[in-house]
C-alpha cells in the first residue's frame, strides 16, 4: 500500500489539491462540500481539458472512489467534439494521393463484410472540404476525379446498406465532380451505379434511362482506361458491358412483350466486350444471367451460370461469391434437388456475416423457395433466412 507522504507526493506532482484526492481532513472537497475542482465547466479550452484529464489520471493512480471518477468522466464528456482540422495552404499531389489511399482502403474493407454507410460519408465530406483549396489546374483535375470515385463508393455503400436517398446524393456529388474535370470513366459510374440502385429500389424505367446513358457516356472513356480492371484490359469495355448487364436487369422488370429479347441482347453484347477474369475485383456477367433465366422458371439453363459465378468468386470477394451462392441455392431449392438445403444453409450462414442490406434482402426468393418445399428441415432454414433478410446488422 503507498504511503500517505508518497500519495501526496503524487498528488502535488499532478498539481492536484489533496482534498481531491481525500488526503485532507476537515476541507471541502471532491468527497462532501463545493470546491471548485467539482463545478461544471463554464466552456472548455485547452487548459481545463488539460487540466480535467490530470484529475481524471491522478483519480485513477490513487484508487479514488468511483463515485468520484464517475463526476470526473462527466466533465470530460462536456467536452464536446474537435473543431475541424485546418485545410491545407496550398493543393499538391500529396492531396490527391490522400484521397485515392482512402478510396482504396475503404473498397477493401467493404469486400470482407460489406461497406459502412456512415464512414464513407464522411470520408467523401473530408475529402469534398479539399476542393476548396487553391492549386495548380491540374492538381485541382485530378483532385476532383479522385474526390468523385470517393463519392462513387460512399453512394455503393449507401446502396448496399439499403439507403437509396444517400446513395443518391452521393452519385450525384460523383458525376457533378466528373463532369466538372471532364472524366467520362466517373461519368459512366456515376451513371451505371445510379441506374442499377434505381432499378433495385422499384424503377426499372428511369434506371435503365440511366444505365442507357451510363453506356453512351462509356464510349468516350479512352481505350487504355485500366481502372476497375486488370492490368492490360479495357475499362472502357469493361463499364460498357457492366451497363448492358444491368440493362437487361432493368428490361427483365418492364412488362412489354419485346423486353425478354432486348435483356437477352444486351447480355449477349455484354459478353462480347469483355470476360472478367478473377484478378477483376469488380465484374460478373454470368450472376445476371443467372437471375434472368431464375425468373423466367427456366432452372436448368440458370444453374451454369449461377455455378460458373460461384468460380468466378473462389477465393474473391466474401460479399460477390455469397451473392451468387444466394443464386445457386435458389436453384437448387426450386429444382427440389438434394443439395438445396445444403447449399440454402450455406448461403444463409453467408449473408448473416454480412452487414449488406441489399445482399440480405436478396434471400427473400430463396425464403420462397423453402417455404414451398415440404419437411421441417427446409422451413427451418426459411425461418433462419427470413431473420437474415429482415435484420439489419
Amino acid at each position: 500500500m503507498l504511503s500517505y507522504d508518497l500519495l501526496v507526493r503524487i498528488a502535488e506532482g499532478f498539481h492536484v489539491p489533496r482534498e481531491l484526492m481525500g488526503l485532507s481532513y476537515g476541507e471541502p472537497g471532491a468527497y462532501g462540500g463545493q470546491g471548485t475542482i467539482a463545478d461544471p465547466p463554464q466552456g472548455v479550452d485547452t487548459e481545463m481539458l488539460r487540466r480535467r484529464l490530470i484529475e481524471l489520471g491522478a483519480g485513477l493512480a490513487l484508487g479514488a472512489p468511483l463515485a468520484r471518477l464517475g463526476e470526473l468522466l462527466g466533465h470530460l464528456a462536456e467536452v464536446g467534439d474537435p473543431a475541424p482540422v485546418p485545410l491545407p495552404s496550398v493543393l499538391g499531389h500529396l492531396h490527391v494521393e490522400k484521397v485515392r489511399d482512402l478510396t482504396r482502403r475503404l473498397d477493401d474493407a467493404a469486400h470482407a463484410t460489406g461497406r459502412d454507410p456512415e464512414v464513407s460519408t464522411a470520408a467523401a465530406a473530408m475529402a469534398t472540404r479539399l476542393l476548396d483549396v487553391p492549386g495548380p489546374e491540374a492538381v485541382k483535375r485530378a483532385l476532383m476525379v479522385a474526390v468523385a470515385e470517393l463519392h462513387a463508393v460512399a453512394g455503393w455503400a449507401g446502396f448496399h446498406s439499403g439507403l437509396y436517398d444517400r446513395a443518391m446524393v452521393h452519385y450525384a456529388h460523383a458525376l457533378t465532380l466528373a463532369t466538372e474535370a471532364g472524366d467520362a470513366y466517373c461519368q459512366a459510374l456515376a451513371l451505371n451505379n445510379a441506374g442499377l440502385a434505381t432499378v433495385e429500389h422499384g424503377h426499372p424505367n428511369d434506371g435503365l434511362k440511366l444505365l442507357q446513358c451510363g453506356a453512351v457516356t462509356a464510349l468516350d472513356i479512352p481505350a487504355d482506361e485500366q481502372r476497375a480492371v486488370v492490368v492490360g484490359e479495357s475499362g472502357k469495355a469493361a463499364m460498357r458491358a457492366q451497363a448492358l448487364a444491368d440493362s437487361a436487369t432493368a428490361l427483365s422488370r418492364l412488362e412489354y412483350p419485346e423486353a425478354a429479347r432486348a435483356a437477352d441482347a444486351d447480355l449477349s453484347k455484354a459478353r462480347e466486350l469483355w470476360t472478367p477474369t478473377p484478378a477483376d475485383v469488380y465484374g460478373d456477367l454470368d450472376r445476371p444471367a443467372a437471375c434472368l433465366e431464375l425468373e423466367r422458371g427456366r432452372l436448368d439453363v440458370a444453374e451454369p451460370f449461377a455455378v460458373a459465378s460461384m468460380r468466378r468468386w473462389e477465393g474473391g470477394s466474401p460479399l460477390s461469391r455469397t451473392q451468387s451462392a444466394i443464386v445457386l441455392a435458389t436453384i437448387h431449392v426450386r429444382a427440389g434437388e438434394r443439395r438445396g438445403l445444403q447449399l440454402a444453409h450455406s448461403a444463409v450462414v453467408g449473408a448473416a456475416r454480412l452487414s449488406s442490406v441489399r445482399v440480405r434482402r436478396r434471400l427473400e426468393p430463396l425464403v420462397a423457395a423453402l417455404e414451398d418445399r415440404p419437411g421441417g428441415d427446409a422451413k427451418q432454414i426459411a425461418r433462419m433466412a427470413r431473420q437474415v433478410a429482415t435484420t439489419r446488422a
